[in-house]
Formats: C-alpha cells, sequence, structure tokens
C-alpha cells in the first residue's frame, strides 16, 4: 500500500512528539527531589535516590557569614538550613539566588517566626535539607587550629614566631590544592570522555603544575588507594559520617601520595594528601597518558551502601564548592631533604577519632 506524502508526514510528527516527551519526561524526573519516603508494598529503606547540588558558591558564602557572626548568640543561624530553605523556595535551581531573598528569610527568622513554621507546608524542605547536609555537613565547625603567637588576638604586638592553639568555629574544609600553587579551571560536570567507553566526567578538573601538593577536602580515611586505568593513581577518602566520598585522581607518577598513607588511614582536612600529575588512560601502572597535567577530584553521595558502587552512584557538580572553598587553602612548606611538602598550621578536628594519636599524620615531626 503506497502511503499518502500526508499520511507520512502525520506519523513523523507523532514520532517527533513521542520523542520529545520522552526526553522531557526523563529530563524533570531525573532533576525533581528524589523520594525519601519508603513503599510501604515492599518495606524498602528510604533514602535519597539522586542529588542535583546546584548552590553558587556566593550563596554558600553568604550563608556562612550569616551562621558564623551568630554561632554565639542566641538566635543562631545554620548555614545549611539557611540554604536548604532557599533550594526549596528555587526548586534547586540557584541561577534564581537574589541576596536579598536570604536577607528576607534572615529578617522573618530574627522576628521570631521559626524555621519550623517557615516550612510546616512545604512538600520538599526535609529533601533539600537532608541533601545539602550530605554535602556540605563536614565543612563548617568547631576546630583547634596552630597559629604564630604574633597573629593571636590575645597576643596583641607579640613580634613570637612561637605557634600557639586557638579554637576557632567556621570554615574548616580546604581547597584540593595547595595555598601558594597556580591552577585553572571550568565548570567540565558532564562531558564528554571517551577512554575505554563513552561516558560523563562526573568530577572536576583542575589544571596545575605537576607536583602541587594535593590537599584533602575533609577529615576521613583513606577507603581506595593504589592504581586505576582510568584515574591512574588515585585516591579515595571516606569522610567519617560515611556519606560523602572524595576521589582524587591522576596523580603524579613514580611519587603520587603523602608517603605514610596506606588504606585504612586517618587524615584531616587540610593534610597534603598527594602530588597533582597526569598519570591514567592505561591499564599499566605508573604511565602518563593523560595529555595536561591536572587534578581530578569528584563527591560522591552516599545516603546508602547500595549506592556506594554500580549503577546508583550520585556524584555532584563541584565547580561551586571548588570556588566557595577558594577561602580556605592549606599553606604548606617543603622538606628540602625528603622533598615531601607538609601542611605548616596543624590542625585538631574534633570529627577524627581516637584521639592525639592520629592528630599529627601530617607533621614533620613524625618522621
Amino acid at each position: 500500500m503506497k502511503l499518502s506524502p500526508k499520511l507520512i508526514l502525520g506519523e513523523i510528527l507523532v514520532l517527533v512528539f513521542l520523542i520529545g516527551n520522552f526526553f522531557f519526561t526523563a529530563h524533570t524526573h531525573r532533576f525533581r527531589p528524589a523520594s525519601t519516603t519508603a513503599s510501604p508494598s515492599n518495606g524498602e529503606t528510604a533514602f535519597i535516590k539522586w542529588v542535583d547540588f546546584d548552590v553558587t558558591a556566593e550563596a554558600m558564602r553568604q550563608a556562612l557569614r550569616y551562621d558564623v557572626d551568630t554561632y554565639q548568640s542566641e538566635l543562631h543561624f545554620h548555614w545549611i538550613e539557611l540554604l536548604a530553605w532557599l533550594g526549596t523556595k528555587y526548586g534547586g535551581d540557584f541561577s534564581k539566588y537574589k541576596e536579598k531573598d536570604l536577607e528576607q528569610l534572615i529578617e522573618k527568622l530574627q522576628s521570631g517566626t521559626t524555621m519550623a513554621e517557615l516550612t510546616q507546608d512545604s512538600k520538599y524542605y526535609s529533601y533539600y535539607l537532608e541533601a545539602y547536609e550530605a554535602v556540605l555537613g563536614g565543612m563548617v565547625g568547631i576546630y583547634k587550629i596552630q597559629i604564630p603567637a604574633s597573629d593571636s588576638p590575645a597576643t596583641p604586638g607579640t613580634d613570637s614566631e612561637e605557634m600557639i592553639w586557638v579554637t576557632k568555629y567556621g570554615l574548616k574544609a580546604f581547597l584540593p590544592l595547595a595555598k601558594g600553587f597556580p591552577y585553572q579551571d571550568f565548570d567540565d560536570f558532564g562531558a564528554a570522555r571517551s577512554y575505554g567507553f563513552r561516558r560523563q566526567h562526573l568530577g572536576h578538573d583542575l589544571t596545575g603544575q605537576v607536583g602541587t601538593p594535593v590537599i584533602a577536602i575533609e577529615s576521613g580515611y583513606v577507603e581506595a588507594i593504589g592504581w586505576n586505568q582510568y584515574g591512574g593513581w588515585r585516591l579515595g577518602i571516606r569522610s567519617f559520617d560515611k556519606k560523602r566520598y572524595y576521589y582524587y585522581a591522576h596523580l603524579r607518577k613514580n611519587y603520587p601520595y603523602f608517603k605514610t598513607l596506606t588504606k585504612g588511614s586517618v587524615v584531616q582536612a587540610g593534610d597534603v594528601i598527594g602530588y597533582l600529575g597526569r598519570t591514567g588512560y592505561s591499564p599499566t601502572e605508573n604511565t602518563n597518558n593523560i595529555e595536561e597535567p591536572h587534578l581530578h577530584f569528584g563527591i560522591q553521595l552516599i545516603f546508602d551502601e547500595s549506592q556506594k558502587e554500580g549503577a546508583n552512584e550520585i556524584w555532584i557538580n563541584c565547580y561551586e564548592i571548588t570556588k566557595f572553598l577558594t577561602m580556605n587553602r592549606a599553606a604548606t612548606v617543603k622538606n628540602p631533604d625528603t622533598k615531601e611538602y607538609y601542611r605548616v598550621y596543624q590542625i585538631k578536628d574534633p570529627a577524627v577519632p581516637g584521639g592525639a594519636k592520629e592528630q599529627n599524620i601530617n607533621h614533620p615531626a613524625s618522621d
């Protein structure tokens, strides 16, 4: 049977509509808040299935400012709660962010309205709060850090370079490259990759010089160390609450890691953990097959251990987090004999279990 041109055109239009509807449905399903409610029919454990982290560095900085400024006040504004409220308002799309929205929220809270009252009718606030807590939960808190006595408010005017311990509250996470080392980056999350198989780039690349000290973003323990043909010499560090897995890849040939690191090692935020390089894209260990030296780092969220490996992994865009963490870069010093880098200012992070024994892993005195 010969089909008329009009019939053929009609069938094409129907096909185009169906395909467009499929992609629209897939897109909106992927980016809406995932359900955290257990299914009553099968009794599955409730946990978040997907997160798109779109919070801007500007919003994070401003929310953090309110948090730190009110920490010792009766009315303390928790930065993640502020961001979760904004996330609910914007449907997770922080391209809509305006500072005045945050200011108006603060005014409501200062007037006596509680966050519980503001969000009691919100369907998704609990989702954004849990999701953003999973992303940012280890980045702010109380910690102790060494500083020169001359920098201490308690000893004004002193010229002493003696190191003293001070207790602080604020940002305790670090940019993953040491202070004073240049780098370049752009938002490359989701870019195409073809080595091995066609896939998306599920991390963030910071292009820099070979040998640049790589820094632990957050305190945790080494869960993976060694060679991977995609990431080359790589490290995987898990946060102590087990919600975040930090992946550092393409580390330097021949000397990729800080010398004391092994699987299970405890590291603190700001520790030197390795060195930038260009290894990877080869099943053969210690091969430089990456054209441009860079650190690939990624953040994987884990609400349930079934998400750690396989098709259910949740990797988030780290670009805005990187911009945010430029506020805090770890100063390092090189040992001229061993060529190893160490952090200058030691830290005591209460998140680290085990007491003082683990507090000096990245200290020259531990050699």
